[in-house]
């Protein structure tokens, strides 16, 4: 894939004031990939120009239930793509493939740890499990739609093993959500100063960068994912 054309851009691209600005479409959160990028693409040249080569981002429909989903997160972390593979798929064996929190509690911790998770990680799973059980932590539909995206953060965060960056990536990906900026994630830090210009930014720096493109940040870090991965080939997976 050719690199963005975008990539020498400047970052102070003119803009609107924002009290110029359309209001955005369907109400902000609500909204489509596709609108939420066309009403970014018409207030800055850069997220034109990537959505021009790319296209609109895709958020394929989450195929497995939002435990499994976590676990597999807490799994996998700090472990390279077939060690990570190999261990979960221990796991979920070790659950008779059955992963839900009735499953996870009810299975011996050495069997977690036969399985080729650390301490802590085993520790971090029956902590998740523990708290859907105890309802601390809800992930039904119903439950998380009247949370805020700060809430949710919050709430996941509070567990063992899950951090800011495991959060946002939920909330992106699993609940698509459109306004997520995960700062932290070097791969937009990168993606951002390839296609905008200038140096790697500041975890603050681009949270504020990232003002301009409320309410669909997200949009924004999957197209500075996506130029990273066509000028590097260093991004994660995105499509």
């Amino acid at each position: 894939m050719t690199k963005p054309s975008t990539h020498k851009a400047s970052r102070r691209v003119s803009r609107p004031p924002a009290s110029e600005r359309s209001t955005p479409p369907a109400g902000g959160r609500r909204a489509t990939p596709r609108q939420a990028s066309e009403w970014l693409a018409e207030r800055d040249p850069v997220i034109a120009s990537l959505m021009e080569e790319f296209g609109p981002p895709s958020f394929p429909k989450p195929t497995e239930a939002r435990f499994a989903v976590l676990v597999r997160s807490i799994t996998q972390q700090q472990l390279a793509g077939p060690a990570a593979r190999a261990i979960h798929g221990r796991l979920v064996s070790a659950l008779d493939g059955e992963v839900t929190p009735e499953r996870m509690l009810s299975v011996p911790e050495e069997t977690l740890r036969e399985a080729g998770l650390s301490g802590r990680k085993a520790a971090s799973l029956r902590d998740l499990a523990g708290k859907i059980m105890d309802g601390t932590l809800r992930l039904d539909g119903r439950a998380l739609s009247r949370e805020s995206d700060e809430e949710i953060v919050a709430r996941l965060s509070s567990v063992r093993g899950i951090g800011k960056w495991s959060a946002e990536i939920f909330l992106m990906f699993q609940l698509r959500r459109l306004d997520v900026w995960p700062t932290g994630d070097l791969g937009v830090r990168k993606g951002y100063a390839l296609a905008w210009g200038g140096d790697v930014l500041t975890p603050k720096q681009l949270e504020q960068a990232g003002d301009v493109f409320r309410p669909y940040r997200s949009i924004a870090a999957w197209y500075c994912w996506t130029a990273l991965r066509s000028g590097s080939g260093n991004g994660p997976e995105v499509s």
